[in-house]
Parts: C-alpha cells; structure tokens; sequence
C-alpha cells in the first residue's frame, strides 16, 4: 500500500476507539435519563402516595447496590432465555447482551439516581405559591412545568445533566458484565485502562488514567461554580 494513503496512526489507537465509545454511550445516557428523570423526579418530589418510598428506594438501589450485582441481574435478564431476551427476541431485535444497545440499557439504570436526585431536590425546593400563581393566570400544569418550574430549577437541571455524564464515564463493573470488552462496540474508557494495567502497559495507564482524573476535576469544579453563581443569584 503507498504510504501516501495509509491510515493514519492515531486512528488504530485504542484510545480512539474507547473514547468515541465512552462519550456516545455518556451522552446517549443523560439524554435518556433526563427525559425519564424529570417526570419520575416531579412525581417524587411532590406525591403523597404511599408508592413514593417504595419507588424512591429502587431509584436509590444503584447507588449502594455492588455494580457486579446489578450487572449480574441485568446480564442474566439479557440472555435469550431471560425476560429482558424473551421480549427483545420476540420483536426481531435479538439478544442484547454484550452489545451498544444492552449496554446504554444498563447504564441508564445504574446512573438513574444521579440524575433523579438533583432533579428532585430542585423542583422540590420550586414553591407551591409560585405554581398558584401561575394557576391563577390560567396556565396549564404542562405549561406551568415549563415556564415556571424548569427555568427556577435549571441548576439542579443542569447539575443532574453533569452528574448523569460522569458516572456513566466513570462506570466499569456494570459495564464489563452487561457488554464485555469489544473494541469498537463496548469497550469504554474504564475497561481499556483495565486491560491496560493487565497487560502492564504502565505508561498508557498513567495517561488514560490522568485525563479521567483530569475530567474529574474539571467537572466538581465547574459544579461548584454553577452552587456559588446560583447561591450569589439567590442572595
């Protein structure tokens, strides 16, 4: 092959491939979660219904729940002869075990209560006069959600977004069960530093290994900015 039209070298880095997987699968998650977040996280925060604790303890479950275990329930869900299987074979889609599609399945439930928490703590602190008020203007309650409660809890809106793309990049025992480690298809960031340090590729495990502390930092500091700015707004 002439030289001239070789790939180039970076493209056959598994670095490039992971990453591409990591943020497809991050950003696909917090959309997700935030069209689902947002109702369950109203319900939650203004219901009276006995179901609250109940549904707010499953919501919760992932965040001290071991992630093997999670993953091991979901995997075994996935599997042909599973419930999860059964259904998705039966509509022609196959199984979804170690594949994207099982994967950003898993994660959307394993990330769900760093994305409804937030939510749930800022429309919670939206007060019900302010609602009356806008019902006595003859606002509907969709409009009265949008107008009025989105825009008074985008910190919380924004934070849930933040908090749902970072664990989900941060994920690695969910994700090595549900969707194991193809390269291209399910390896992310996480799992290819493990594969790293396996192999005792010490100096590409300090790189990867720094640019996710590195994101880390950036994003608590960019959450505290947004806690001052609206705390400073507020005042």
């Amino acid at each position: 092959m002439d030289p001239a039209f070789a790939e180039p070298a970076w493209h056959a880095a598994p670095w490039v491939a992971a990453t591409w997987v990591t943020l497809k699968l991050a950003g696909l998650t917090t959309l997700i979660l935030l069209a689902l977040g947002m109702p369950l996280a109203w319900w939650l925060a203004r219901t009276r219904s006995a179901w609250r604790m109940p549904v707010g303890a499953v919501v919760a479950l992932p965040m001290v729940l071991p992630p093997t275990v999670l993953g091991f329930y979901l995997l075994i869900g996935l599997a042909p002869q599973g419930p999860i299987g059964q259904m998705t074979n039966a509509l022609g889609l196959g199984t979804l075990a170690f594949t994207f599609e099982g994967l950003l399945l898993a994660s959307v439930l394993y990330s769900m209560p760093f994305v409804v928490h937030p939510l749930q703590a800022g429309f919670a602190a939206v007060s019900p006069a302010v609602l009356e008020a806008a019902a006595t203007l003859r606002a509907s309650p969709l409009d009265r959600f949008f107008s009025v409660v989105l825009p008074l809890s985008r910190p919380a809106l924004v934070t849930a977004a933040l908090l749902g793309f970072a664990h989900t990049v941060g994920e690695f025992g969910v994700v090595l069960m549900v969707g194991g480690n193809i390269e291209g298809e399910t390896r992310v960031l996480s799992v290819l530093l493990y594969d790293q340090v396996e192999g005792m590729a010490y100096a590409d495990a300090h790189v990867l290994a720094a640019g996710l502390l590195a994101f880390s930092f950036v994003l608590l500091l960019v959450m505290q900015w947004l806690g001052r700015r609206t705390a400073v707004a507020h005042a």
